[in-house]
């Protein structure tokens, strides 16, 4: 059973989890705790091998909870199975993409679509590449276009809080683009609540409300993302990028 709270977006408390007994996020005795208004952005960076990843997964419930607990529009989804998560308001596009590659694009969409603002039609205006393959099966798509599908796919779930996990990870630079300018397209028009985790941090701050940066799974910077500049970026991250 679901267990409703006043509060909206997203919100997180001293958590702690990881896989099997490791404690990936959050490993001292105050856990991670972080909050997202809804209609909000954040840009999750940080080293390889900081958390980033495991910190969506566990918000998507495919990790071990240690403590804490994680509330999503009133609903406390501390307890609840990643299928209940999704139901809840999770839409999830892992690094893998997990498109159905035996369905066609229109299946993969209609397969899990449920009542909302996004539907089919919707994704083909923000993905128009994938009007044309809308008949070709999943493992036909080139890598970019699976990640296209894999967002829509989330997108028609009518979510709450969209997960990106990596999603322009190696795309070519067009692609990549192109997938950029519907993510702005999201968080900026549309104003859906998302969580992004990216490697190209100077691009993804240009498009997120927020930032925070992860080193071992404990928050280390948390601000506007207009505010992280080189110096920051060099500090916690080891480099400094351009923004363009």
């Amino acid at each position: 059973m679901t267990q409703r709270t006043g509060h909206t977006g997203l919100r997180i408390e001293r958590l702690r989890a990881g896989y099997g007994d490791a404690v990936v996020i959050g490993g001292d005795e105050e856990g991670l705790s972080l909050a997202l208004p809804a209609g909000r952005s954040l840009a999750l960076l940080g080293r390889n091998g900081a958390g980033k990843s495991t910190l969506v997964n566990t918000i998507a419930g495919l990790t071990r909870r240690h403590a804490g607990r994680l509330h999503l529009a009133g609903i406390e989804l501390t307890r609840l199975a990643p299928h209940e998560r999704a139901a809840a308001g999770i839409g999830y596009v892992p690094q893998e993409r997990r498109i159905f590659s035996s369905l066609t694009v229109a299946e993969n969409l209609s397969a899990v679509a449920r009542p909302g603002p996004f539907d089919a039609a919707r994704v083909w205006r923000l993905f128009p590449r994938l009007v044309a393959r809308r008949q070709h099966m999943g493992h036909q798509l080139s890598g970019g276009e699976q990640q296209m599908l894999a967002i829509g796919r989330a997108l028609v779930t009518n979510p709450k809080l969209l997960l990106l996990d990596e999603p322009t990870e190696g795309l070519a630079p067009i692609v990549v683009e192109e997938l950029l300018r519907a993510i702005a397209a999201l968080v900026r028009e549309a104003g859906l609540s998302a969580i992004i985790v990216e490697q190209h941090a100077a691009k993804i701050l240009a498009l997120t409300d927020v930032a925070a940066i992860l080193e071992r799974g404990r928050i280390v910077h948390a601000g506007a993302s207009s505010m992280l500049g080189p110096e920051l970026l060099a500090r916690h991250l080891g480099l400094v990028e351009q923004k363009e």
